[in-house]
């Protein structure tokens, strides 16, 4: 017994020591956002004790993707060995091919610096563990992608931007990319182990997401430019612990919405710009199975002080949701008059998802006109899913506590627009302090829904 207490000691004396070499050169602090539930602490990674790598020093050349992609990739790799600091891409243009981060590294990009990636999708290649709509599979590599890296950061007043040639025209969805999404369904349906999904041939065409930080924690994504995009735009994916500070998105192409949480928890989205061609925030949590083998809701997501220019939603949430939605702030947010936006908040579901929708907050919201309404609540929402494959399970989603104060746009054809499932009510909407233009329709059309509130909402 006399040997026992020391072996614990030495035991407990190692695992602290190896903790302290993993944040040797980055420090985390943490930041505490306020909201109306209880919201932990965000822990963000800083990289003031680091080393810098200028991709120059690596054998960065302007003009040359092959050097410039090996260049970046040295730089990160030695960051990552000296524990921790920045990659820094100074100004200019550098033409580039995929990037992958490491742990405690932060791409830095100084003020006129273009990171522009290759539109060849080759460079992309080998495929990796990402996903599609929901949809877990081995795809093209992200432009930017980050996997199981912790203390992870882009940051910098400079630009990352995608030539769009290629996948410009990768946009359509011909018969061959509509069956391999089929395929890519019935493998998720049958459990298929993710290794064996692969979606990389030259008729799927399931183009990458711009930047994806998958299974990460403590991300910081602070102070860039984002132009152009071949999918969703930042996806943040399984992740934990992650700010989007005044980044500005510029991404006109198909499905590209502004940021996607999905299956992501801790998130603070603050005073970002955003002109994209689809939702500028989308919340989501994995399609069918996918939402239900992984467990992981998305969670404690703070979205403030944001200016949107174009989209189809401020904020959607879904259809995608099967692992679950909570705790979600809206807050401070404006939508420029003249925009092209469908709704503020869209809830969108259908009856294969399952999953919840729980503790929505969206206040102190100033917009324009708006094409459709302030609120939108649709569960039988399946977009190509309808024809493409069959309802193989009946799973409905709980919808409740969803609440709106202090907004005021300009016309609408209706404030709210809530359609539940007889089976299952949308349950605890409360609107307060609503004021909008002319009203096309009626104000507030429902179907199945248990306890509406309306206070001071005028027209």
């Amino acid at each position: 017994m006399k040997l026992i207490f020391p072996i614990a000691a030495l035991a407990l004396v190692l695992a602290a020591a190896s903790f302290r070499v993993e944040n040797d050169k980055v420090t985390v602090r943490e930041l505490a956002v306020k909201a109306p539930f209880t919201m932990p602490k965000i822990k963000v990674p800083d990289y003031s004790k680091g080393i810098t790598v200028n991709i120059i020093s690596t054998g960065a050349v302007a003009g040359d993707k092959e050097k410039n992609a090996a260049a970046i990739a040295q730089a990160i790799a030695q960051v990552n060995a000296a524990g921790g600091g920045t990659v820094l891409i100074p100004a200019g243009e550098w033409l580039t091919k995929k990037v992958h981060l490491k742990s405690n590294v932060n791409l830095h990009l100084e003020k006129g610096a273009t990171l522009l990636f290759s539109g060849d999708p080759a460079d992309y290649l080998p495929a990796v563990h990402s996903s599609w709509e929901g949809m877990e599979c081995y795809n093209y590599s992200p432009l930017i992608y980050a996997y199981e890296c912790k203390n992870v950061a882009v940051t910098g007043e400079g630009e990352v931007k995608s030539e769009m040639d290629t996948w410009k025209q990768w946009f359509t969805r011909p018969k061959p990319h509509m069956e391999s999404l089929k395929r890519l369904y019935n493998l998720a349906w049958n459990y298929t182990p993710v290794k064996e999904r692969q979606m990389v041939d030259d008729t799927s065409h399931l183009r990458p997401q711009f930047i994806q930080f998958n299974r990460c924690q403590n991300v910081l994504l602070e102070g860039i430019q984002i132009t152009n995009s071949p999918f969703w735009t930042i996806h943040l994916y399984l992740s934990k612990d992650i700010v989007i500070r005044k980044v500005k998105v510029y991404a006109k192409g198909h499905n590209n919405d502004g940021v996607d949480p999905e299956m992501s928890q801790q998130v603070l989205i603050e005073d970002c710009v955003f002109d994209q061609g689809d939702d500028a925030v989308a919340i989501k949590s994995g399609r069918n199975p996918e939402g239900w083998r992984l467990k992981t809701p998305s969670r404690n997501i703070v979205i403030r002080n944001c200016t949107v220019k174009n989209g189809h939603q401020l904020v959607a949430i879904g259809s995608e949701l099967s692992g679950g939605i909570e705790n979600v702030l809206v807050d401070n947010c404006t939508v420029l008059d003249g925009a092209k936006l469908n709704h503020l908040l869209y809830i969108k579901t259908n009856e294969r998802m399952g999953g919840f929708v729980n503790n929505i907050y969206l206040q102190n919201v100033h917009s324009g006109k708006i094409d459709q309404g302030v609120l939108g609540i649709d569960t039988d929402v399946l977009y190509q899913w309808r024809t493409l494959v069959p309802t193989y399970e009946r799973k409905l989603t709980k919808i409740s506590n969803v609440f709106l104060k202090d907004i005021s746009t300009g016309e609408v054809k209706f404030v709210s627009r809530i359609m539940g499932q007889k089976e299952l009510p949308v349950q605890n909407v409360k609107l307060a302090g609503i004021q909008t233009g002319k009203v096309d329709t009626t104000a507030n059309m429902q179907e199945n829904l248990v306890g509406f509130s309306v206070t001071n909402v005028n027209q």
